[in-house]
Protein backbone atom coordinates (compact mmCIF):
# COMPACT_ATOMS: atom_id res chain seq x y z
CA UNK A 1 0.00 0.00 0.00
CA UNK A 2 1.14 3.37 -0.39
CA UNK A 3 -0.02 6.93 0.63
CA UNK A 4 -2.12 8.58 -1.40
CA UNK A 5 -1.65 12.45 -2.10
CA UNK A 6 -4.80 14.55 -3.43
CA UNK A 7 -3.89 17.92 -4.99
CA UNK A 8 -5.65 20.21 -7.57
CA UNK A 9 -5.88 18.26 -11.24
CA UNK A 10 -5.67 21.82 -12.88
CA UNK A 11 -4.82 25.29 -13.15
CA UNK A 12 -2.84 27.67 -11.10
CA UNK A 13 -3.81 25.88 -8.35
CA UNK A 14 -1.95 22.58 -9.18
CA UNK A 15 1.02 24.56 -10.69
CA UNK A 16 1.99 26.36 -7.48
CA UNK A 17 1.56 22.90 -5.83
CA UNK A 18 3.82 21.63 -7.76
CA UNK A 19 6.32 24.10 -7.62
CA UNK A 20 5.53 23.93 -3.70
CA UNK A 21 6.44 20.40 -3.46
CA UNK A 22 9.35 20.47 -5.97
CA UNK A 23 11.22 23.34 -4.15
CA UNK A 24 11.62 20.88 -1.21
CA UNK A 25 13.06 17.88 -3.43
CA UNK A 26 9.28 16.28 -4.41
CA UNK A 27 8.69 16.49 -7.92
CA UNK A 28 5.30 16.04 -8.61
CA UNK A 29 3.61 15.79 -12.61
CA UNK A 30 0.97 14.05 -14.57
CA UNK A 31 1.57 10.61 -16.00
CA UNK A 32 0.25 11.47 -19.38
CA UNK A 33 -1.73 14.16 -21.20
CA UNK A 34 -4.12 16.97 -19.05
CA UNK A 35 -7.06 14.96 -20.05
CA UNK A 36 -5.26 11.93 -17.68
CA UNK A 37 -6.00 12.10 -13.62
CA UNK A 38 -3.21 10.19 -12.20
CA UNK A 39 0.35 11.46 -11.73
CA UNK A 40 3.67 10.33 -10.23
CA UNK A 41 5.54 11.38 -7.58
CA UNK A 42 10.07 11.25 -7.28
CA UNK A 43 11.95 11.98 -4.47
CA UNK A 44 10.16 9.94 -1.61
CA UNK A 45 8.96 6.48 -1.83
CA UNK A 46 5.39 4.93 -1.86
CA UNK A 47 3.64 8.00 -2.41
CA UNK A 48 0.24 7.90 -4.96
CA UNK A 49 -0.63 11.70 -7.08
CA UNK A 50 -4.15 11.41 -6.91
CA UNK A 51 -5.28 14.84 -9.53
CA UNK A 52 -8.77 16.03 -8.42
CA UNK A 53 -10.34 18.88 -8.74
CA UNK A 54 -9.79 21.58 -5.55
CA UNK A 55 -13.88 20.83 -4.43
CA UNK A 56 -13.54 17.28 -3.84
CA UNK A 57 -10.63 16.84 -2.32
CA UNK A 58 -12.13 17.33 1.46
CA UNK A 59 -14.56 15.07 0.86
CA UNK A 60 -12.06 12.00 -0.03
CA UNK A 61 -10.04 13.46 2.94
CA UNK A 62 -12.80 13.12 5.57
CA UNK A 63 -13.53 9.65 3.88
CA UNK A 64 -10.11 8.27 4.38
CA UNK A 65 -9.49 7.95 0.91
CA UNK A 66 -6.92 9.55 0.43
CA UNK A 67 -4.34 10.55 3.27
CA UNK A 68 -2.81 13.97 2.47
CA UNK A 69 -4.54 16.57 0.51
CA UNK A 70 -4.08 20.39 -0.99
CA UNK A 71 -7.04 22.44 -0.73
CA UNK A 72 -8.19 25.83 0.50
CA UNK A 73 -9.15 26.22 3.80
CA UNK A 74 -12.46 27.87 2.66
CA UNK A 75 -13.44 24.53 1.16
CA UNK A 76 -12.46 22.33 3.79
CA UNK A 77 -14.51 24.48 6.52
CA UNK A 78 -17.39 24.60 4.23
CA UNK A 79 -17.92 21.10 3.33
CA UNK A 80 -16.74 19.57 6.36
CA UNK A 81 -18.68 19.74 9.84
CA UNK A 82 -16.66 19.48 12.38
CA UNK A 83 -14.02 19.76 10.06
CA UNK A 84 -10.75 19.11 12.75
CA UNK A 85 -11.97 16.65 13.55
CA UNK A 86 -11.60 15.12 10.28
CA UNK A 87 -8.89 16.38 9.26
CA UNK A 88 -5.66 17.82 10.57
CA UNK A 89 -4.15 21.40 8.91
CA UNK A 90 -0.40 20.44 8.42
CA UNK A 91 0.81 23.48 6.28
CA UNK A 92 -0.26 26.82 4.87
CA UNK A 93 1.47 26.70 1.36
CA UNK A 94 1.43 30.32 0.68
CA UNK A 95 -0.57 30.80 -2.34
CA UNK A 96 -4.36 30.67 -3.18
CA UNK A 97 -5.15 33.55 -1.28
CA UNK A 98 -8.52 34.37 -1.25
CA UNK A 99 -11.50 36.12 1.79
CA UNK A 100 -14.81 35.10 2.32
CA UNK A 101 -16.49 38.26 2.64
CA UNK A 102 -19.73 39.94 3.19
CA UNK A 103 -20.78 42.87 0.58
CA UNK A 104 -23.50 44.96 0.29
CA UNK A 105 -24.51 47.38 -2.30
CA UNK A 106 -22.68 50.76 -1.74
CA UNK A 107 -25.43 53.02 -2.04
CA UNK A 108 -26.53 51.68 1.38
CA UNK A 109 -24.63 54.20 3.10
CA UNK A 110 -26.33 53.76 6.25
CA UNK A 111 -25.12 50.34 6.49
CA UNK A 112 -21.30 49.86 7.10
CA UNK A 113 -21.23 46.81 10.29
CA UNK A 114 -23.19 44.04 10.70
CA UNK A 115 -25.03 45.72 13.16
CA UNK A 116 -26.39 47.90 10.26
CA UNK A 117 -27.24 45.00 8.24
CA UNK A 118 -29.11 42.95 11.14
CA UNK A 119 -31.00 46.67 11.37
CA UNK A 120 -31.57 47.08 7.84
CA UNK A 121 -32.92 43.42 7.43
CA UNK A 122 -35.07 43.87 9.79
CA UNK A 123 -36.50 46.80 8.42
CA UNK A 124 -36.00 45.08 4.92
CA UNK A 125 -38.59 42.23 6.34
CA UNK A 126 -40.82 45.10 7.87
CA UNK A 127 -41.06 46.73 4.28
CA UNK A 128 -41.42 43.79 1.56
CA UNK A 129 -42.61 41.19 3.35
CA UNK A 130 -39.78 38.82 3.39
CA UNK A 131 -35.85 38.21 4.71
CA UNK A 132 -33.01 39.88 2.89
CA UNK A 133 -31.44 37.60 0.63
CA UNK A 134 -27.99 36.93 0.90
CA UNK A 135 -26.56 35.69 -2.30
CA UNK A 136 -23.33 32.59 -1.34
CA UNK A 137 -21.73 29.66 -2.24
CA UNK A 138 -20.80 28.92 1.16
CA UNK A 139 -23.95 28.02 2.99
CA UNK A 140 -22.16 26.42 6.15
CA UNK A 141 -19.52 28.85 6.73
CA UNK A 142 -21.85 32.27 6.59
CA UNK A 143 -25.14 31.03 8.08
CA UNK A 144 -22.29 29.93 11.23
CA UNK A 145 -20.97 34.00 10.95
CA UNK A 146 -24.20 35.67 10.91
CA UNK A 147 -25.42 33.49 13.60
CA UNK A 148 -22.39 34.19 15.95
CA UNK A 149 -22.64 37.80 15.18
CA UNK A 150 -26.52 38.24 16.07
CA UNK A 151 -27.94 39.12 12.50
CA UNK A 152 -31.28 37.18 12.35
CA UNK A 153 -33.47 38.37 9.60
CA UNK A 154 -32.30 37.06 6.48
CA UNK A 155 -32.01 34.16 4.06
CA UNK A 156 -29.23 32.81 2.38
CA UNK A 157 -29.78 31.95 -1.58
CA UNK A 158 -27.69 29.91 -3.43
CA UNK A 159 -25.24 31.02 -6.02
CA UNK A 160 -23.54 28.69 -8.58
CA UNK A 161 -22.71 31.64 -11.45
CA UNK A 162 -21.20 34.68 -10.95
CA UNK A 163 -22.21 36.03 -7.05
CA UNK A 164 -21.69 39.67 -7.63
CA UNK A 165 -24.48 39.44 -10.47
CA UNK A 166 -27.09 38.53 -8.43
CA UNK A 167 -27.75 42.44 -6.78
CA UNK A 168 -28.06 43.85 -9.75
CA UNK A 169 -30.49 41.26 -10.95
CA UNK A 170 -32.40 41.58 -8.35
CA UNK A 171 -32.49 37.68 -6.67
CA UNK A 172 -30.49 39.02 -4.22
CA UNK A 173 -29.71 42.30 -1.64
CA UNK A 174 -26.29 40.99 -0.73
CA UNK A 175 -23.77 38.31 -1.17
CA UNK A 176 -20.90 36.27 1.05
CA UNK A 177 -18.16 35.44 -1.63
CA UNK A 178 -14.60 34.59 -2.03
CA UNK A 179 -12.43 37.70 -3.15
CA UNK A 180 -8.81 38.79 -3.75
CA UNK A 181 -8.18 41.92 -5.08
CA UNK A 182 -12.01 43.54 -4.26
CA UNK A 183 -12.00 44.36 -7.95
CA UNK A 184 -15.07 42.36 -9.17
CA UNK A 185 -17.02 43.88 -6.48
CA UNK A 186 -16.47 47.51 -6.72
CA UNK A 187 -17.09 46.71 -10.64
CA UNK A 188 -20.52 45.26 -9.53
CA UNK A 189 -21.04 48.83 -6.82
CA UNK A 190 -20.66 46.31 -3.66
CA UNK A 191 -18.84 47.74 -0.69
CA UNK A 192 -17.12 45.06 1.64
CA UNK A 193 -18.39 45.09 5.72
CA UNK A 194 -16.39 47.00 7.79
CA UNK A 195 -16.10 43.72 10.18
CA UNK A 196 -17.44 41.65 7.01
CA UNK A 197 -14.71 39.12 7.01
CA UNK A 198 -15.85 35.84 7.19
CA UNK A 199 -12.72 33.60 6.70
CA UNK A 200 -9.07 34.62 5.32
CA UNK A 201 -8.26 31.12 2.93
CA UNK A 202 -5.43 29.70 1.06
CA UNK A 203 -3.74 26.41 -0.20
CA UNK A 204 -3.20 24.42 2.62
CA UNK A 205 -1.76 20.96 3.22
CA UNK A 206 -4.15 18.57 5.01
CA UNK A 207 -4.07 15.12 6.67
CA UNK A 208 -6.99 12.81 6.89
CA UNK A 209 -7.47 11.91 10.31
CA UNK A 210 -9.76 8.65 8.58
CA UNK A 211 -7.35 7.15 6.12
CA UNK A 212 -5.57 4.08 7.50
CA UNK A 213 -2.05 3.91 8.11
CA UNK A 214 -0.12 0.94 8.37
CA UNK A 215 3.47 0.90 10.50
CA UNK A 216 4.90 1.15 7.04
CA UNK A 217 2.87 3.99 5.86
CA UNK A 218 3.56 5.80 9.29
CA UNK A 219 7.83 5.82 8.48
CA UNK A 220 6.47 6.60 4.97
CA UNK A 221 4.27 9.97 6.01
CA UNK A 222 7.01 10.84 8.18
CA UNK A 223 10.02 10.38 6.03
CA UNK A 224 7.75 12.90 3.53
CA UNK A 225 6.95 15.25 6.15
CA UNK A 226 10.25 15.67 7.05
CA UNK A 227 11.21 16.30 3.47
CA UNK A 228 8.79 19.24 3.64
CA UNK A 229 9.76 20.59 6.75
CA UNK A 230 6.25 20.23 7.59
CA UNK A 231 5.44 19.44 11.44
Amino acid sequence: MSLKLGVPSKGRLMEKTFDWFGARGVTLGRAGSDREYAGFVEGVDNVELILLSAGEIPRELAAGRIHLGVTGTDLVREKLGQWDARVRELAELGFGHADLVLAVPGAWVDVNTLDDLDAAAAAFRQAHGFRLRVATKYHRLVRDFLRDNGVADYQLVDSQGATEGTVKNETAEAIADITSTGDTLRANHLKILDDGMILRSQATLFKSRKAPLSEADRADLKALLQKLNVD
